[in-house]
């Protein structure tokens, strides 16, 4: 079992249809046909979404995306129409909604990895390879690639584990020319993200891009280069050969799989409500990647 501790109730609005509970997102659509993305503060760990809510992280994770569509907006459109609240919203909604285009989603996570870690250093120690990709020998956790690589994978419902996948069933599922346009977008998109982190003193380990097509234009959907969907590291503490401090929710995952949690993840019991101290570290963790990234003072 997995999923949902507590499913959440949608927020009832006047002119918006809920469509969908996401993991962090609920999704609605307004009487214009446009989609209405609110970011909650929930947080996911080992395919459940936990019962403590982590205070400022979807506005965060908003913002932070606002900020990285405008660095990106020479190399791709994104799917964002405005940030104003709609109407008879909750104020709690303010800074943490997206009125986006509606799309023709495509049904893959489009995953550009850069250092070595995670699910393809689990491949890599099996067989040498990530997503059928041939790697050099000798590399090992943190392990900057010789380039960027285009690692993708099914996307998964709430409770369920994205799987990564060659290139070629890729271009099975959604043709051979829609594929060649994901693996160009996510590798110059990530290239484009590495460097401005770069200069900013973080490492983009790696990281997963939706896209979904306007006719024939290709468009950058969902989140973007968030602690949710990205590998953040510190450059100056970076040391390949071990886990690398990160900017993200490995500090969720550390806690639930210490003794102090009581939780064993291998059970099909749901994980506990996260202490104050890990919440509090938590967000900390969040806000420090959105200023360090993008320059401005979190309030």
């Amino acid at each position: 079992m997995s999923g949902f501790v507590e499913k959440p109730e949608p927020t009832e609005v006047p002119g918006l249809v809920h469509l969908h509970t996401g993991k962090v997102r609920e999704l609605y659509r307004n009487e214009a046909g446009d989609l209405v993305m609110v970011a909650s503060d929930r947080i996911s760990a080992y395919d459940w979404v936990l019962p403590t809510e982590i205070p400022d992280k979807g506005r965060v994770l908003t913002q932070l995306s606002l900020w990285w569509f405008d660095q990106l907006a020479d190399l791709l459109p994104s799917h964002v129409l405005s940030t104003e609240l709609p109407a008879d919203a909750p104020a709690d909604w303010a800074g943490r909604t997206l009125v986006c285009k509606s799309l023709r989603m495509v049904p893959v996570e489009c995953v550009a990895r850069g250092y070595l870690t995670g699910s393809g250093l689990a491949e890599y120690r099996e067989t040498r390879t990530v997503c059928g990709l041939a790697l050099p020998e000798g590399l090992v956790d943190g392990s900057e690639l010789p380039a960027p690589i285009f690692t993708p994978a099914t996307k998964a419902e709430v409770g369920e584990h994205d799987e990564n996948v060659s290139y070629e069933e890729v271009a099975r599922q959604v043709g051979a020319e829609t594929a060649a346009q994901l693996r160009q977008a996510t590798l110059a998109v990530y290239s484009r993200a590495r460097d401005i982190a770069r200069d900013r003193g973080i490492i983009l380990a790696d990281t997963k891009f939706e896209f979904g097509f306007e006719g024939d234009d290709l468009v950058l959907a969902d989140e973007v280069l968030t602690p949710d969907s990205s590998r953040f590291w510190p450059a100056e503490q970076w040391e390949p050969g071990r886990t690398q401090p990160s900017y993200d929710k490995q500090y969720v995952r550390d806690w639930l799989t210490s003794p102090e949690s009581g939780w064993d993840r291998g059970s099909e019991q749901a994980p506990p409500p996260l202490p104050q101290h890990v919440v509090e570290a938590t967000r900390a963790k969040y806000v420090e990647a959105y200023e360090r990234l993008t320059g401005l003072s979190w309030s």
